[in-house]
């Protein structure tokens, strides 16, 4: 901790001469320490903005960076707790059973509380309840909706956070317990770690820290913290159209950093989210499974059908098999053609570090594009069959498949639905079945877009080149972000993504992670002890927060280039 701040410090005054410079030009700062790889330099910028920097006449004085510095290290194990806490918590908002949805209220609660004690005006907005096939009711956990400050002389940004949590079992295949946070190797494992607990708890600390210090914060701050994002973020949008002339009608500008980079080293900018369509297709005999031996052969087994429409939905190649899926995804040009090409991307360092032996394209352009600019659909999984070891002789009279279609700009959810259903019934009725299929949309997120040359974009890219050295990948993701599209269609506000995590961090996969030090390849430093590497074995997290406290700090001074 003391290399670290001592290079931190070093830094520190590089950027105040660039503060100081005219704030439109791109001005690259030379790393001068190790530091900068664990990205400590991020919360360094952000101490810069919230002490006035970009508002004042004078820059912050260097005594402020020792201040927040001895403060972080004397109070690092309510930081830690707090995020162990906050781990623990099984906010598992996919699986609709009663205890998750327990789980998820007291997360909400916990969150607000928080907030409360750091002296913002909360409100907890109560939503609807969810209504599930099976006609079981489960409550829905409030959105919090909350504001620090409240100058008209300052502007306001509103970041967004997540509390809930992909499922996430041991015996799937995690290492350790998912809803324990643990150091295996300098990886920091625990369901939420990434996405997106981390995250929200950082910006909680960091406003926290300079209340604890009595420095004034320069913007206003909005906090939209939500706990249904997994599951499609129930009634969100409508809370969000609700409040446009409301809370949000001071918004001026709104963070997000709820995915990842593209690669393992190089930051990266997200201008684009594909959309999601989930589909259920239930094929159904009657609800009591069979005996194979005194059935098998005599009658159309559901889980026969189930198979075949599955398999025609998407051939080895990747390329959907749905008539008229393609219709309306945006036509390739020559520009955007130019923006793959400028990616800086290892193909074989995205493989190995993805952990799959070959990709379906063998160039980065072709890769970046299917992940990016086309659809894609993937097979989730078969809910009513036998799936635990050992060898059961049965057929499952019931069973349901579970698929998504990723879409892109201009499709729709509609069409799409439509369009699918339309298969299904073409291939279910060619197999003169006698089963039942019904087939639903249980999902349907449009895909979001932004203009890469929106001021904030612009004063993003400036200031990670300033922090970095080096220019941001400007990219795309290929997961779904929906409040991303909803606040950009109903405030009508510049959105941006500032992705945060490591491309091999396994956001919604079995041994989520974030790495201990910024970088791979720097090594560990154990709570206490900066020269010394942590042991092999597993050992309860004991100074993590720190690191993902100063990741989260970014985004404000990254906007800080175009608020003056």
């Amino acid at each position: 901790m003391v290399r670290s701040t001592i290079g931190l410090i070093e830094h520190f005054s590089c950027i105040i001469k660039f503060i100081k410079a005219d704030t439109g030009r791109a001005t690259s700062v030379k790393q001068s320490h190790g530091a900068l790889g664990d990205l400590a330099s991020s919360l360094l910028a952000f101490l810069l903005l919230l002490d006035g920097g970009m508002f004042a006449p004078s820059s912050p004085p260097t005594g402020l960076l020792e201040r927040v510095f001895r403060y972080i290290d004397l109070h690092q194990d309510e930081f830690v707790q707090t995020l162990k806490e906050w781990v623990a918590i099984e906010s598992d908002s996919v699986q609709p059973v009663p205890h998750f949805r327990r789980e998820l209220l007291r997360m909400v609660a916990l969150a607000a509380d928080q907030l409360w004690r750091l002296g913002a005006s909360v409100d907890s907005v109560d939503t609807s309840s969810q209504q599930l096939p099976d006609g079981q009711t489960l409550p829905v956990p409030p959105i919090i909706l909350a504001e620090l400050g409240n100058d008209p002389k300052k502007p306001t940004v509103c970041f967004y956070g997540h509390l809930d949590v992909q499922p996430a079992r041991r015996e799937d295949g995690w290492l350790t317990d998912p809803y324990t946070l643990t150091e295996v190797d300098g990886k920091l494992y625990g369901r939420g770690t990434t996405d997106n607990k981390g995250p929200v708890l950082a910006w909680i600390n960091a406003v926290s820290t300079f209340r604890a210090l009595d420095e004034d914060l320069p913007v206003n701050i909005k906090f939209v913290i939500e706990g249904m994002e997994e599951a499609g973020s129930l009634a969100l949008e409508e809370l969000v159209q609700k409040e446009k002339a409301g809370f949000f009608s001071s918004v001026d500008y709104v963070v997000i950093s709820d995915n990842l980079w593209l690669s393992r080293t190089k930051p990266a900018l997200t201008y684009g989210t594909r959309g999601n369509s989930y589909f259920s297709v239930e094929v159904k005999c009657r609800d009591q499974d069979f005996h194979s031996g005194t059935f098998g052969g005599i009658l159309n087994e559901p889980m026969a059908d189930l198979v075949a429409l599955l398999g025609s939905l998407v051939d080895s190649s990747g390329r959907i098999l749905i008539p008229g899926i393609y219709d309306h995804v945006a036509p390739l040009t020559e520009e955007e053609k130019r923006t793959y090409e400028a990616i800086d991307l290892d193909l074989e360092e995205y493989q190995n570090s993805s952990r799959v032996k070959k990709f379906l394209f063998d160039t980065k352009e072709e890769l970046l594009m299917h992940l990016w600019r086309y659809p894609s659909l993937s097979i989730h999984g078969v809910e009513g069959a036998f799936d635990k070891p050992g060898a059961k002789t049965v057929i499952p009279g019931r069973v349901i498949g579970k698929f998504s279609i990723r879409l892109v700009p201009h499709m729709n959810t509609s069409v799409v639905e439509k369009q699918v259903k339309q298969h299904l019934d073409h291939i279910f009725s060619k197999r003169n079945s006698s089963n039942q299929m019904t087939v639903s949309m249980t999902l349907g997120l449009q895909p979001w877009v932004a203009d890469v040359g929106d001021k904030q974009y612009l004063a993003a890219k400036r200031a990670i080149k300033t922090v970095f050295g080096t220019e941001p990948d400007v990219i795309r993701d290929g997961s779904t972000i929906p409040i991303a599209r909803t606040f950009q269609d109903t405030i009508q506000k510049s959105v941006l993504l500032l992705p945060l995590g490591a491309a091999d961090d396994g956001e919604h996969a079995q041994n989520e992670k974030i790495n201990r030090s910024g970088l791979p390849g720097q090594p560990a430093r154990a709570p206490g002890s900066p020269g010394r590497s942590p042991p092999d074995k597993l050992r309860a997290l004991d100074g993590f927060y720190i690191k993902s406290f100063r990741l989260k700090c970014r985004p404000l001074f990254l906007l800080s280039l175009e608020w003056e």
